[in-house]
């Protein structure tokens, strides 16, 4: 990104305010493509938390949780919902399909498609300041 008017490049530290991310910020940050949700690009996330496995994400208890995964099924967008968690990030290149996009419409989740890997897209968000869970 060029400077403007004398002003240095945002980092993924200025995309960060007091503990929190935006939606927005996050798909700039991981030059993500935002495919459900797009009416909550205001939404903050706290903290983030990577995994493949499901039955993980349904033991976190935390509020504001960005959800990790490279895991594109319907399990993802039921398990999302069952922990209250309100945006996922799809990496290494997977999309969601119909019948997902659906759903999450259906139960107002954020969808995030990124093209990183997920360790990648971890420490990039890590670097911006979002803390993990544990």
């Amino acid at each position: 990104m060029l400077a403007s008017a004398g002003r240095a490049p945002e980092t993924g530290r200025d995309l960060i305010r007091k503990n929190r991310m935006k939606v927005a910020d996050i798909v700039k940050l991981l030059d993500g493509k935002l495919i459900c949700g797009m009416d909550r690009l205001d939404y903050t996330i706290e903290v983030a938390f990577a995994s493949d496995l499901m039955s993980d994400v349904l033991t976190l208890k935390n509020d504001h949780v960005l959800l990790i995964t490279g895991l594109n099924n319907m399990q993802t967008i039921r398990t999302a919902e069952m922990s209250d968690i309100h945006c996922v990030i799809l990496a290494r290149n997977k999309k969601a399909s119909v019948e997902m996009l659906e759903l999450a419409r259906d139960n107002e989740l954020i969808i995030i498609e990124c093209r990183y890997s997920v360790f990648k897209t971890c420490g990039l968000l890590f670097e911006a300041g979002v803390k993990p869970i544990f």
